[in-house]
C-alpha cells in the first residue's frame, strides 16, 4: 500500500489507514482532502481530551464552527464529515451517526417507539422511516406546550387527522397511513399512554383494488426519454441502460436496483429477476437491453467492489436504490419534456404495449411475473379490441 500522504496523530490515527483505503474504492478522486480533514478533527480531540468513539454529531458541529472562526473563508460544513463518521461506524468505532435531535418528550417517544418497531415488531429497517413519520405528523397535529397531551386522546381527533392527510394524499399512500397510523395507537395503548383503544377508530380510506385504469406513457414519448439521455458520458449510458431494462423487461424499480453482475448469463442471452416474496424468475434478454447493458458497463461504469450492475457515478461508489432508479426516469422526463412519472409507468407501459401488439392477457401476466391472474385482469381495461367485442350498446339505442 502507498504511504498515507498526510499525517494524522492523536486518536483517529489507527483508523487512517483503512480510511484511505475506502476513499479510494468508494471512487474519492481527492482522497488527501479528507485524509486532512480527518487529521484536524484528530487533533482537536486529542486538545480536550476526547477519543474517537466519543465523536458525536454535537462535537462535530463545535469542531466546524472552531475552524470556521479560525479560517473564515473556508467554507466548511458537518456533512463534510460524512464519510469519515460512516468509516467509524463500520469499523464498530462509533455505533450509529446522524442528527442528535433535540431532547424533547415527542422526540424521545419516537426513540422508544422506533425500539418497538426494530425490536420486538421486527420491522425491517427501510420500512421503519414511513412507519416514525406518521407517528411525527400525528403527534404534530395535536396540542402542543412542550408535551403530547395523550391522556386527553379521542376519536374525534384521530378522525380530524385521518381527514386532513387524506385530503393531501391518493387513496393508496392515505391507506398506507391509516395502517402505520394504527400501529402506533397500539403502541400507545399497550404502554399504558393513551386511556382507550383507539386504533379501531381509524377510518378507513376507500380504496377499491384494481380499479384505477394502468397508465401508460404515450407512444414516442419512450423514445424521447431515452434520446435525453446523453451516452457519450457515463452516466447517460448509465440512465440509457436503465431506462431500457425497465420498459423492455417490464421490470419494477426495486428489481432494477438489485440486480447484480452475477443474474446476467450473457451465453445463454438469460438474466435473473429477484422479485417479490424471493420469487426468481428467468427472462430472455432482448438484443437492445443487452447492447445498452454492456455499453454502460464497458464503456460507463466506474470500478467498484460492488456486484450491482447500476451503481453511482459519483463518489460515494455504491449501488443504486430503488427510489434512485425512479429518480433515472424523472430526471429523463424533465430532460425530454415528458410528463414527469416513475419507474413504474414504464412498466405499465411495457404491458400496454405488447397488448396492442396483439398479445393476450396471459400474455402480459407473464411478463410482468404476476402470481395471479387477477392482478393482470386491470390491463384489460386498455386491451380496446378486446373489449369492444363484449361491449353491450346502451339500453334503446339502435342495435
Amino acid at each position: 500500500m502507498r504511504p498515507i500522504p498526510v499525517r494524522v496523530d492523536g486518536p483517529l490515527a489507527p483508523y487512517a489507514a483503512s480510511f484511505e483505503k475506502t476513499l479510494v474504492e468508494q471512487g474519492y478522486k481527492a482522497s488527501h482532502c479528507q485524509l486532512r480533514l480527518m487529521a484536524q478533527l484528530s487533533r482537536w480531540l486529542g486538545r480536550h481530551g476526547l477519543t474517537g468513539a466519543q465523536l458525536t454529531p454535537d462535537l462535530a458541529e463545535a469542531f466546524i464552527a472552531e475552524r470556521r472562526r479560525d479560517t473564515p473563508s473556508h467554507h466548511i460544513s458537518v456533512r463534510r464529515l460524512q464519510p469519515l463518521a460512516a468509516h467509524l461506524v463500520n469499523l464498530g468505532v462509533l455505533p450509529t451517526w446522524g442528527t442528535s435531535p433535540k431532547s424533547s418528550p415527542v422526540e424521545e417517544l419516537l426513540a422508544r417507539y422506533s425500539r418497538y418497531l426494530l425490536e420486538e415488531r421486527g420491522f425491517p429497517q427501510a420500512n421503519l422511516r414511513h412507519y416514525v413519520g406518521v407517528a411525527r405528523s400525528f403527534l404534530a397535529s395535536l396540542p402542543d406546550d412542550g408535551r403530547p397531551h395523550l391522556e386527553e386522546l379521542g376519536v374525534a381527533q384521530v378522525n380530524a387527522f385521518v381527514l386532513a392527510e387524506s385530503r393531501r394524499s391518493k387513496p393508496g399512500p392515505a391507506k398506507s397511513m391509516t395502517t402505520r397510523l394504527r400501529t402506533l395507537l397500539r403502541y400507545l395503548y399497550v404502554e399504558g399512554l393513551v386511556p382507550e383503544a383507539l386504533a379501531g377508530a381509524v377510518p378507513s380510506v376507500a380504496h377499491w383494488h384494481l380499479a384505477s385504469l394502468p397508465k401508460a406513457l404515450e407512444p414516442g414519448q419512450v423514445a424521447r426519454l431515452l434520446a435525453s439521455c446523453d451516452r457519450r458520458r457515463g452516466v447517460g449510458r448509465r440512465d440509457f441502460a436503465i431506462i431500457t431494462v425497465l420498459w423492455r423487461l417490464g421490470l419494477r424499480a426495486g428489481e432494477v436496483a438489485g440486480l447484480v453482475l452475477d443474474d446476467i448469463d450473457w451465453v445463454t442471452g438469460q438474466v435473473v429477476i429477484k422479485g417479490k416474496g424471493g420469487r426468481e424468475d428467468k427472462l430472455p434478454l432482448p438484443v437492445d437491453v443487452g447492447e445498452a447493458v454492456v455499453a454502460w458497463l464497458q464503456r460507463g461504469r466506474p470500478r467498484s467492489g460492488c456486484r450491482e450492475v447500476f451503481v453511482r457515478v459519483r463518489a460515494p461508489m455504491g449501488p443504486l436504490s430503488a427510489g434512485s432508479v425512479s429518480a433515472v426516469v424523472r430526471h429523463a422526463c424533465q430532460r425530454a419534456g415528458v410528463p414527469v412519472c416513475g419507474a413504474h409507468k414504464l412498466r405499465h407501459t411495457a404491458a400496454s404495449e405488447l397488448l396492442r401488439a396483439g398479445g393476450s392477457l396471459a400474455e402480459v401476466g407473464q411478463v410482468l411475473r404476476h402470481q395471479l391472474s387477477a392482478t393482470t385482469s386491470v390491463y384489460a381495461k386498455v386491451d380496446r379490441r378486446a373489449l369492444a367485442t363484449v361491449v353491450r350498446p346502451w339500453p334503446g339505442e339502435p342495435r
